[in-house]
C-alpha cells in the first residue's frame, strides 16, 4: 500500500489553535508578572531562598516559560510510570490529582490499559516473549553489566556474536553495537565528519542526529522533509559554492535520512535518494531506528521495503529498543569504517558496553525473525504487524481523523492540532483504559500537535476493534473528525 497524503489543516482549526496558544501564553505572562510583584513586595520566607543571590539564573525565565506555564499545566499527561512489561497491555500507575506547579505523587493504584504507546512492534517486549527463556539463562553465566567499556573488559562472547549477527541480518560486512540508541547517532557522526565536511540532513531528522551533526564541526545544510528535488538543489548549490570563505571543495558530503520518521509515520524515498547520492558521489547515512525489524517482507527495514541493495547505503544505523525488545543500537558498514569507529567513536571507547542480557535478547529476537530458530514465529509476527498497522490506519481515516504517514508503517500519528485537545485526548483515553502518547510543541510544529499511536504484532484484532471503539468515543468528545469539517 502506498502513501496517505498529509492532511490540510482546516482554517478554523488553525485559527483556534493559534488563539489557544496565544491565550495560554498571555495567562502565563500575567502569572509571571504577578509572581514578580509578590517577590518584590513580600518578605522572603526563608534565608535559603537567597542562597544564590547575585548569581545569574541557571535557567532564565524566558527559556523556562514554556515548561512552567504550558507544559506543567498538563504534566499528568507525561512521564506516566508503569509497573509491567511493555506488552500488548500495560499497567499504568496512578498519581495524585493534578495540582498546577506541584510534583505528582504515586497513589499506589494502577490501571490496566491496552498499550498503544510503546515501540514493541513485534511483541518481543511481552511478558511471555519467545526470547524470555534465553535471556534468563544468560543471566546465570553472564553479568547484568560488564562494568566496563568495550575496549577494556566490556566485551563478552555475546557481544561478538551479536555484532556478527547484526551485520549478516542487515547485509553489511561488519557491525558494532552500542549500549544506547541515542548515543549511537550522537557519537558516531563526530567520529566520521569534521570541519571541511558537509552534512545534508532531512528537516525532520531525530534530535540525536541533530546533536551528533552539531558536534562534528562540519557545515550543516537542511533539505525539506522527503523532498528529493530540494535535496538535489541543496547538493548542487553546495558543490558550486564549496566551503565557506575559502570555496575549496568539500572533503566529503554526507546525506542523512531516516527509514521511518517516527513523528510522521512516513518512509523516506530511499531509491530516489540513492540515485542522487550516486550521481553526486556523496555518502549516505540511514537511521533505521523505527524501520529495522518492522518493515520489509523479512523485516530487514527500509532497504528491503524500497528494493535497495544495502551495498548502496554507506552507513546503516539502527536501534534494538523497538522491534527487538532490547536496548542499545548498532552501526553497520564496511569493515574499514567499523575498524575506524572502534578506535575513534566516543560511544564505543568511553561508554559502558551493552548488557550481555540485552545482547542475548537481540540475538534471540533477530534469530527468530530470520527463522533460524526453526519456527515461523518471526514471519507470523511481521505479517501481524503489517496487518494490524494497516487495519488501524484505515479505520481511523474512515472515522474522519487526520492521519499522517504511510501504509505498512507501525507508527500511526493522528492529528489533535488545538493545545486544549492534547490533555483532553490523553486523559479521556486513560479513563477508558488506553495508554497513548500525545505530542505537542516543541517536539512537533506549533500547529501540528498529535497523538502517536504505535501498533504491535502482539495486538489481536479484538484488541484493535475495542481500542477503535474507545478512540471513536474520545474523537467525538474532543472533536477530532477534521476530515469531515473541511470546507
Amino acid at each position: 500500500m502506498g502513501h496517505h497524503e498529509a492532511p490540510r489543516i482546516p482554517l478554523f482549526t488553525a485559527i483556534g489553535t493559534y488563539f489557544g496558544y496565544a491565550l495560554l501564553m498571555l495567562v502565563g505572562h500575567v502569572r509571571d508578572f504577578i509572581s514578580k510583584l509578590e517577590r518584590v513586595y513580600k518578605p522572603r520566607k526563608s534565608s535559603t531562598q537567597s542562597i544564590n543571590a547575585g548569581y545569574a539564573p541557571i535557567v532564565s525565565d524566558f527559556e523556562d516559560f514554556y515548561t512552567r506555564r504550558l507544559y506543567d499545566r498538563i504534566n499528568d499527561c507525561w512521564n506516566r510510570p508503569i509497573a509491567s512489561n511493555p506488552g500488548a497491555y500495560i499497567d499504568v500507575l496512578s498519581r495524585t490529582a493534578h495540582i498546577y506547579g506541584q510534583q505528582l505523587k504515586l497513589t499506589g493504584e494502577k490501571t490496566h490499559c491496552l498499550n498503544l504507546g510503546s515501540y514493541n512492534y513485534l511483541g518481543f517486549g511481552d511478558p511471555d516473549s519467545h526470547t524470555k527463556a534465553d535471556v534468563l539463562k544468560t543471566l546465570v553465566n553472564h553479568p547484568v553489566s560488564t562494568c566496563s567499556q568495550r575496549s577494556v573488559t566490556g566485551t563478552t562472547d555475546l557481544h561478538v556474536q551479536c555484532e556478527a549477527l547484526v551485520a549478516r541480518y542487515v547485509g553489511k560486512p561488519a557491525a558494532m553495537v552500542f549500549g544506547m540508541g541515542y548515543g549511537t547517532n550522537s557519537t558516531t557522526l563526530p567520529a566520521l565528519l569534521s570541519k571541511g565536511s558537509l552534512i545534508i540532513s532531512d528537516a525532520f531528522n531525530h534530535a540525536s542526529i541533530a546533536i551528533g551533526a552539531r558536534s562534528t564541526g562540519a557545515t550543516i545544510k537542511v533539505f525539506r522533509h522527503n523532498d528529493v528535488a530540494h535535496l538535489e538543489q541543496v547538493i548542487r548549490r553546495a558543490i558550486v559554492d564549496g566551503q565557506p570563505r575559502s570555496h575549496r571543495p568539500w572533503d566529503k558530503i554526507m546525506i542523512i535520512v531516516e527509514g521511518i520518521y517516527s513523528m510522521e509515520g512516513e518512509f523516506c524515498p530511499l531509491r530516489e535518494i540513492v540515485e542522487i547520492k550516486n550521481k553526486y558521489r556523496c555518502y549516505l547515512y540511514v537511521d533505521e531506528a523505527h524501520s529495522i525489524g518492522a518493515i520489509g517482507q523479512t523485516g530487514r527495514g527500509i532497504c528491503e521495503h524500497s528494493g535497495v541493495d544495502p551495498k548502496e547505503v554507506d552507513i546503516m544505523m539502527g536501534t534494538f529498543t523497538k522491534s527487538f525488545g532490547s536496548v542499545g543500537g548498532y552501526i553497520a558498514a564496511s569493515q574499514d569504517i567499523i575498524d575506524l569507529l572502534r578506535h575513534s567513536c566516543a560511544g564505543h571507547v568511553y561508554s559502558p558496553s551493552i548488557s550481555p542480557a540485552a545482547c542475548q535478547q537481540v540475538i534471540s529476537a533477530m534469530t527468530c525473525i530470520m527463522g533460524e530458530d526453526g519456527t515461523t514465529i518471526g514471519a507470523t509476527k511481521l505479517k501481524s504487524l503489517r496487518d494490524n498497522a494497516n487495519y488501524f490506519r484505515k479505520r481511523l481515516i474512515e472515522m474522519g481523523c487526520h492521519v499522517l504517514g504511510d501504509y505498512d508503517s507501525p507508527v500511526v500519528p493522528t492529528m489533535l492540532y488545538n493545545p486544549a485537545k492534547i490533555p483532553a485526548f490523553s486523559r479521556e483515553c486513560l479513563k477508558r483504559g488506553l495508554a497513548v502518547v500525545v505530542v505537542g510543541f516543541p517536539a512537533c510544529p506549533l500547529l501540528l500537535s498529535r497523538t502517536r499511536l504505535c501498533l504491535s504484532a502482539a495486538h489481536t484484532r479484538k484488541d484493535l476493534d475495542w481500542a477503535l471503539e474507545k478512540i471513536e468515543e474520545v474523537t467525538d468528545h474532543c472533536g477530532l473528525r477534521y476530515a469531515k469539517s473541511m470546507f
